[in-house]
C-alpha cells in the first residue's frame, strides 16, 4: 500500500526522520508531506505513533483525469464497494486544479456522483454524504492531467491532542500546539534523551537527562515533553479515526498495536529525567502551570523562579541537556529579560551539553546569544510568521570550532574557518555599566550611547519637575534617531504609591532592518528601568505611529474615543497619579493609552483659568474627563462630558468622583458628538467655555456609516461648537494630528475665527516635539467682522452678507455625503441640560 503524512512546511525533514524510526519503509520526504509504503500495520503505526504528522492517508487510486467526464470515469472504476464500509457517509475534498477543471467543488462533486453511482450500481444503495462530521473522508488531488484520491486514516488532524482545559478560550496565554512542540523537541533530541540508558557515575552523581524550557509559555512544550518521556502514544487516547469506515479496516489488529502501547507506557515508567520549566512572563507561567496539572503531569515539571542560578540549581547534575523555548508570545516589554535569561543558560558549564532550540522572530535570539543559529526553519505557529532557530551545544561547537581551526584541515580556507568560528562559537555578551555595580548585557554595543542620553534626560528633567511639581513626565521622545521610542514616567500618589514606565516604539523606516529596530526597542525596554529606578514588572511597552496621521492611541487595538469593550472602570483597582492637584485614574495594562495625555498638562490648567470666569462647561469626545475635573476645580457650576464610548464616560465619572465632584450638576452623555451638536443647537443649551480635543481619526462602527477626520470635518465641527457657545464665551480646541492645518477662511464665513496658542501649550518635556499637538481658542463673531480678521475683501464680504440675507440665492446644499450620515436616522431627544439662571 501506498501511504503519505502530511505536515506543515518546515516539518517535513523532522517528519522523514521520525516515520524511519517507526520502522516504516520507502520514506521520501515531499513538500508538505513524507511518502512511505507498506501493509496496513505501517499506516497503523503512523497514525498512532506519529508526533509531527498532521493527517495520514492511504492512496487509493492515481489516473488520469483531463476533463470532467474522465475524471467521473476514473473515480467510478475504483472498487467503492470493497472500500467503503455499508452505511458509512462520506464527504470529498478536492485541491488543486487542471485545465478544464479549475472549480474544486466541481471536481469534488463530479468524484463524488462517480462513488455513489458506482455503489447504487454494485450494492444497490448510495452512499449518504455527511461534509461536516462524515465516516470516511476522502481527499481528491489534481495536478496538470493526472489525479489522485486517497482516504484519511485520522479523521480529526493529529494534532488535536491537547488536554480540554488548553483548547477553551480566555485560558491565558497561547498553548502551542503539540506538533510544533514535537519539532522543536525533535531538534534537541528529546526522545534519545528520554531513552539513554544511566550509567554507574550517573547513578552515583544523581545526574539525569534534563530539559529546561526557558521560555515555558503556555506550556505546550512541556506537555509533549513529558508524553515523550512516558513513551505516551500520541495517538493512543483517541477515540474516533477515519480508518473505521474504512472496509480493509482490521480491528483486531489496531487492538494488538494499542496494547503493545500500553506495554511500552508501562515500561517507560522506569525512566527518569528532570524537566525544568520558567517564564519571565508571571501569567504565561501560571497557565503553564495550569495545563500540566489538567494534564496530570504535575509530578513531571519543576516551576522555578526565572533566573539563571535558580535555574541550574533546580537542574542539578545533568546527564544530557537540552534548552528549549518558545518567545513568540513574549510581551515585548519581558523580551529583554527572556533572552539574556537563555543566554545565561546556554552559557553554563553545567550545560555545555545542551543544544538549544527555540520559536522566535527576526532573528534576536540570535543578536543575544551571539552566534548564528545552526539552521532555521521557517514555521508559522498560531498562524503568524517565526522560525525554529536551532544552536549545538557548546562542546559541540567547541569540537567543531577546533576541527574547522585545527594544522590538520588543510582543505579549510581562512576564510572558511573564520565563518566557523562565527557560527559556532558564541561571542561575549555586549554589557553596560550604568554605576550601580550590576552589568547590563545588551543586543547592541551602540545602546551605550542612549544609555548616556537617558541618564541626562533623566537628570535635567528631575530637577525641572521638582521645581514645577509634576509627577508624570516624558523623559525620552526620539532624541537619538536609531532609539526612536518615547519614554513616560508615571510617579504614584500616596494611595498607590509606586512608579511606572511607558515605553512607546516609534514605527521604523521600511529601510531600517526590522530585527535591528526590535533589538534596539529591547536595549531601551532593558535599560530604562535601570536607570530611572523602575520594578521591571511596572514597564509598560506599546506601539506608537509616528505619521502623517499624528499620534494615535487607544485601547490595544482601538483608536482614542474608539468602541471597546466596556471593562469595569469604575470598580477596577487601577493606579492613581496626581496633577495639578487633582487625582486620576490610569490603566498601563488594556489600552494604549493610559487615561492621560501628558502633553496637554499645560491645556489642561489652561481649561482651569479660563472655567474661573464660566459658569457652565462643555467637553466634547472627553475621553476619560481629565479637563472636565480640571474646570470643575476652576469653579463652573455644571458641567456635561460627551463621549462616544461607555468605557470612557465610566472613567470619566470616575475621575470626577475621585475628586469630589459629584452631583445631578454634573452630566455624562454617550452620544456621536457631530450629531449630539446638530441636536443641541436646536435647544436653549449654551456653555461659556467649551473643551473639544477630537480624535485625528476613527471608524467606529458606533457612529454608523460615518467616518471622522479631523482635518476633514473640523469645519463642521467648530462650526457647530460656536453655535452652543452662550454670549461672551469660547472655546478651546486641540488636536493631535502633526500636520493639521486650519481652513480659516471657511471658519470665518461661518463666523468662527481662531486663536493659536499651540506655542504656549507645549510643556517643556515635549519641547524637542513642538507638533505633538496643536491648539487654538474658538470665537464667534459676526460673520462680516470674521471674514475681515482673516483677509477677506470688502466685496466678498459684501458677497457673503447678501448670500445670507437673501436664503434664495444661496447655491444648492449638496447631498450629505456617506461619512457625514448620521448613524442610524433616529430623532434625538433634546435634552436641556443648563441649569436654569437664578434671580431671573
Amino acid at each position: 500500500m501506498e501511504f503519505y503524512a502530511s505536515c506543515p512546511e518546515g516539518f517535513e525533514s523532522a517528519l522523514a526522520d521520525e516515520l524511519k524510526r517507526l520502522g516504516l519503509s520507502h520514506v521520501r520526504r515531499l513538500k508538505g508531506r513524507a511518502t512511505f509504503e507498506g501493509e496496513l500495520e505501517e499506516g497503523y503505526r503512523a497514525c498512532l505513533w506519529s508526533r509531527l504528522a498532521s493527517r495520514v492517508f492511504v492512496v487509493l487510486g492515481r489516473f488520469e483525469a483531463q476533463d470532467a467526464d474522465e475524471l467521473y470515469d476514473s473515480v467510478y472504476d475504483i472498487a467503492w464497494e470493497s472500500i467503503v464500509r455499508p452505511g458509512a457517509t462520506i464527504a470529498i475534498t478536492a485541491r488543486g486544479v487542471t485545465e478544464q477543471l479549475r472549480n474544486t467543488r466541481f471536481s469534488a462533486l463530479r468524484a463524488k456522483d462517480a462513488l455513489c453511482d458506482r455503489l447504487a450500481e454494485t450494492t444497490g444503495r448510495r452512499a449518504d454524504v455527511d461534509a461536516a462530521d462524515p465516516d470516511v473522508h476522502l481527499l481528491l488531488s489534481l495536478r496538470q492531467r493526472r489525479a489522485s484520491i486517497s482516504l484519511d486514516l485520522s479523521g480529526d488532524p493529529l494534532f488535536k491532542r491537547l488536554p480540554p482545559a488548553a483548547t477553551r478560550a480566555g485560558e491565558g496565554a497561547h498553548v502551542l500546539r503539540p506538533d510544533y512542540a514535537a519539532l522543536v523537541l525533535a531538534q534537541v533530541g528529546w526522545t534519545a534523551l528520554c531513552e539513554r540508558e544511566l550509567t554507574a557515575d550517573d547513578y552515583e552523581n544523581e545526574a539525569l537527562p534534563t530539559l529546561i524550557d526557558a521560555s515555558c509559555a503556555g506550556g505546550g512544550l512541556l506537555l509533549e515533553a513529558v508524553n515523550i518521556l512516558t513513551d505516551r502514544a500520541p495517538g493512543a487516547a483517541r477515540e474516533r479515526w477515519g480508518f473505521e469506515g474504512w472496509q480493509p479496516h482490521d480491528a483486531a489488529l489496531w487492538e494488538q498495536l494499542l496494547a503493545e502501547a500500553r506495554e511500552r507506557e508501562a515500561a517507560a515508567r522506569e525512566r527518569q529525567a528532570r524537566i525544568v520549566a520558567v517564564d519571565v512572563d508571571p501569567a504565561a507561567r501560571k497557565t503553564a502551570e495550569r495545563m500540566v496539572k489538567c494534564a496530570g503531569y504535575k509530578r513531571f515539571v519543576d516551576f522555578c523562579a526565572a533566573k539563571s542560578a535558580t535555574v541550574l540549581d533546580h537542574a542539578g547534575a545533568v546527564a544530557g541537556a537540552a534548552l528549549v523555548a518558545d518567545t513568540t508570545e513574549t510581551p515585548l516589554s519581558l523580551m529583554q529579560d527572556a533572552m539574556t535569561l537563555i543566554g545565561e543558560l546556554r552559557r553554563a558549564p553545567e550545560l555545555a551539553s545542551a543544544p538549544v532550540a527555540a520559536l522566535t522572530r527576526d532573528g534576536l535570539l540570535a543578536r543575544a546569544l551571539h552566534a548564528e543559529p545552526e539552521r532555521s526553519i521557517a514555521v508559522m505557529p498560531n498562524n503568524e510568521e517565526a522560525a525554529l532557530e536551532v544552536w549545538p551545544s557548546l562542546d559541540h561547537a567547541a569540537a567543531a570550532f577546533e576541527a574547522a581551526t585545527s594544522a590538520d584541515a588543510e582543505e579549510q580556507t581562512a576564510d572558511a574557518q573564520g565563518e566557523a568560528a562565527d557560527t559556532l562559537m558564541p561571542e561575549p555578551t555586549a554589557t553596560l555599566d550604568l554605576g550601580d555595580g550590576k552589568p547590563l548585557p545588551v543586543l547592541i554595543p551602540e545602546s551605550e550611547q542612549f544609555a548616556n542620553r537617558l541618564r541626562k534626560n533623566a537628570r535635567l528633567r528631575r530637577k525641572w519637575a521638582k521645581r514645577e511639581g509634576v509627577s508624570c513626565y516624558r523623559v525620552y521622545d526620539a532624541d537619538l534617531p536609531d532609539y526612536s521610542a518615547a519614554i513616560d514616567l508615571y510617579e504614584g500618589c500616596p494611595q498607590t504609591p509606586g512608579r511606572w514606565l511607558v515605553i512607546a516604539e516609534y514605527a521604523a523606516p521600511k529601510t531600517i532592518d526590522p530585527a535591528l529596530a526590535q533589538a534596539r526597542m529591547l536595549d531601551i525596554l532593558a535599560i530604562a528601568p535601570r536607570i530611572l529606578d523602575v520594578p521591571a514588572e511596572h514597564v509598560h511597552a506599546k506601539a506608537r505611529m509616528r505619521s502623517r496621521g499624528g499620534s494615535q492611541y487607544g485601547k490595544q487595538g482601538a483608536g482614542k474615543g474608539g468602541s471597546g469593550e466596556r471593562a469595569n472602570i469604575a470598580r477596577r483597582r487601577l493606579p492613581l497619579i496626581e496633577e495639578g492637584g487633582l487625582t486620576f485614574a490610569v490603566n498601563f495594562d488594556d489600552y494604549l493609552d493610559v487615561g492621560i495625555f501628558l502633553d496637554h498638562r499645560v491645556t489642561r490648567n489652561l481649561v482651569r483659568e479660563h472655567a474661573k470666569q464660566a459658569r457652565r462647561f462643555l467637553n466634547l469626545f472627553a475621553y476619560t474627563g481629565t479637563a472636565t475635573c480640571y474646570a470643575a476645580d476652576g469653579g463652573v457650576e455644571e458641567t456635561v462630558t460627551v463621549d462616544l464610548s461607555n468605557t470612557y464616560l465610566d472613567w470619566a465619572e470616575r475621575n470626577m468622583r475621585q475628586n469630589g465632584f459629584v452631583g445631578p450638576q454634573h452630566h455624562f452623555v454617550r452620544d456621536d458628538v457631530l450629531a449630539w451638536i446638530r441636536d443641541q443647537r436646536q435647544t436653549r443649551n449654551r456653555w461659556d467655555l467649551i473643551f473639544v480635543d477630537p480624535p485625528t481619526f476613527s471608524n467606529s462602527s458606533k457612529m454608523g456609516r460615518r467616518t471622522w477626520d479631523v482635518q476633514r470635518d473640523h469645519v463642521e465641527l467648530l462650526a457647530g461648537v460656536s453655535r452652543l457657545l452662550a454670549q461672551g464665551g469660547h472655546a478651546i480646541f486641540s488636536c493631535n494630528l502633526r500636520g493639521f492645518r486650519p481652513e480659516t477662511r471657511k471658519l470665518a464665513r461661518a463666523g468662527v475665527v481662531l486663536e493659536d496658542i499651540t506655542a504656549q501649550t507645549i510643556p517643556e518635556d515635549f519641547a524637542r516635539n513642538q507638533k505633538v499637538h496643536h491648539c487654538y481658542i474658538v470665537r464667534r463673531l459676526p460673520i462680516e467682522d470674521a471674514m475681515a480678521e482673516v483677509g477677506f475683501s470688502a466685496e466678498e464680504i459684501a458677497e457673503r452678507t447678501e448670500e445670507l440675507r437673501n436664503p434664495e440665492a444661496r447655491k444648492p446644499r449638496a447631498a450629505v455625503p456617506a461619512h457625514a450620515q448620521a448613524g442610524n436616522g433616529k430623532p434625538k431627544k433634546k435634552k436641556f441640560y443648563a441649569s436654569k439662571p437664578k434671580g431671573k
